[in-house]
């Protein structure tokens, strides 16, 4: 038997009045515990567009227009890629700071709960259109790569260097999508408990 539970048996044998009680001390609880998630699901997001932004120090930005210039992109690109992937971080930022403010001004449980699926819905809004953007991206550079490096390749060998190419996509993918998993998947597992909890409380 769970906490709420428990608290359910108590409440039947309880005044009124200390069932309210109750009921508002496990509120305020659950709205705390919430808070603090889509606080860290803010701060992580923060940290990423920190790491990405920061990313032109540590790489060599000559080579890195070398390296399109190479596969049929110009430089521009390269700054609108990086532009529309910062935007992209940016956005999802203030949705997240929303979310947080949102949750910390809630004033009754099924406020509450709504801004838990608010916040769920934003930060798989944010994980699946990073990963849409990415993948858009690696196709648009693997379309102009096989036509400018590999136009003198036979067909058998051009269909062998896309299919190898976009099994790396889907390892790529693969791994990003894990690495958001564990930064926002167990935070969106407790913000899905506390969501259950206050269901639980309302019946």
């Amino acid at each position: 038997m769970d906490v709420l539970e428990k608290y359910k048996e108590a409440w039947d044998n309880q005044p009124e009045n200390s069932n309210k009680v109750s009921k508002s001390e496990i509120y305020k609880m659950m709205k705390s515990k919430s808070s603090s998630i889509v606080k860290w699901i803010f701060i992580i997001g923060l940290f990423e567009f920190i790491l990405i932004g920061s990313s032109f120090f540590f790489f060599d930005i000559e080579k890195s227009i070398k390296a399109y210039e190479s596969i049929g992109l110009n430089k521009y690109f390269m700054h609108f890629n990086t532009i529309v992937g910062l935007s992209i971080i940016l956005y999802f930022l203030y949705k997240f700071y929303v979310n947080f403010r949102s949750i910390s001004t809630t004033e009754n449980t099924k406020s509450l709960m709504n801004q838990i699926l608010n916040t769920r819905k934003t930060v798989r809004n944010y994980v699946l259109i990073n990963l849409s953007y990415l993948t858009i991206f690696y196709l648009i550079a693997l379309v102009l790569m096989i036509k400018k490096q590999f136009a003198d390749l036979s067909t058998i060998q051009t269909i062998g260097v896309a299919i190898a190419s976009l099994i790396a996509l889907a390892i790529m993918l693969a791994v990003i999508w894990l690495i958001y998993q564990l930064l926002y998947g167990i935070l969106l597992n407790k913000l899905n408990k506390n969501y259950k909890d206050l269901a639980k409380l309302e019946e």
